[in-house]
């Protein structure tokens, strides 16, 4: 049996302030677990424990104590980041290359060559939709362009899972929809996605599960469909109904020609479900 993608047990990251005899805590025990092929949410105010948390995964900060797998590595092994692609809120590209000499120049770190380096950079120009702009610099493309340059770089090494911060922060609403696209895509060919967002609408349409972190503690975890069910509802939809056969319900729907389309759980959106439950961690 395939184990999860990511493992998180028992986190804790406490950050000393220079100069005071006090810290902060960043993550407190924190527990999760991110299933293989899942697109997965991480949520929360800022300075919630969200980069913090994603950044000992990566291996590029120790937790003070707790653990960090990925596809049962330990995070702080070099070999377990040999298959994840990683995009930083803030990418540094070389400005003064090429998409494609930016992709080949990647590739070459990951340790491609010849033929089937070309034709790597070949498929992730189509992937990304830059073909028409590989030749263009860096320094001409739009933020939506570097954002999915970045994805590009990300998906060098074919990785199976791919962890993105931010990654439509600044993007015009078209460019969002192509990297949302992108994601998705991703998710279809298998790649588990680790995925840092505000922009709560675009998570509601690609995540399976989310965390929502508050102070470093999760607060919420699940189905995205579960989490913002509201409980004590329910609807029913009606089709070919009359007035009257909705003024008498269920009662009516087993005595009449209408069908019962859909019996279901109405859902708020995930914007008002996570201001509500980090509202309720101020309080």
């Amino acid at each position: 049996m395939t184990g999860p993608a990511i493992s998180i047990q028992k986190l804790n990251k406490i950050f000393p302030i220079p100069f005071k005899r006090d810290v902060v805590v960043a993550v407190h025990d924190l527990s999760l677990e991110v299933e293989a092929g899942q697109v997965y949410g991480l949520l929360g105010p800022n300075g919630s424990g969200k980069s913090t948390t994603m950044k000992i995964v990566l291996g590029l900060v120790r937790p003070t104590s707790g653990r960090t797998e990925i596809f049962g590595r330990d995070s702080t092994e070099v070999e377990s980041r040999e298959e994840v692609g990683f995009l930083p809120e803030n990418p540094y590209f070389y400005k003064y290359l090429t998409g494609a000499e930016a992709l080949t120049f990647y590739g070459k770190i990951s340790g491609l060559r010849g033929v089937k380096l070309r034709d790597r950079v070949k498929e992730l120009l189509h992937l990304v939709g830059l073909e028409n702009a590989a030749d263009r610099r860096l320094s001409g493309y739009s933020k939506g362009m570097l954002q999915r340059i970045g994805l590009g770089q990300a998906l060098v090494q074919e990785p199976r899972l791919l962890v993105l911060d931010e990654p439509t922060a600044g993007v015009d609403p078209a460019g969002s929809r192509e990297i949302r696209d992108l994601i998705l895509g991703c998710k279809e060919r298998g790649i588990t996605v680790l995925l840092c967002s505000h922009l709560l609408g675009q998570v509601q349409e690609i995540c399976d599960r989310i965390g929502i972190l508050h102070q470093g503690s999760l607060v919420r975890e699940g189905r995205l469909d579960e989490l913002i069910s509201i409980e004590n509802q329910t609807e029913l939809i009606i089709e070919n109904a009359s007035a009257a056969l909705v003024a008498e319900l269920e009662g009516c729907i087993a005595r009449s020609n209408a069908r019962l389309v859909e019996k279901r759980k109405p859902q708020t959106n995930l914007e008002r479900y996570f201001l509500d439950v980090t509202g309720k961690q101020r309080s």
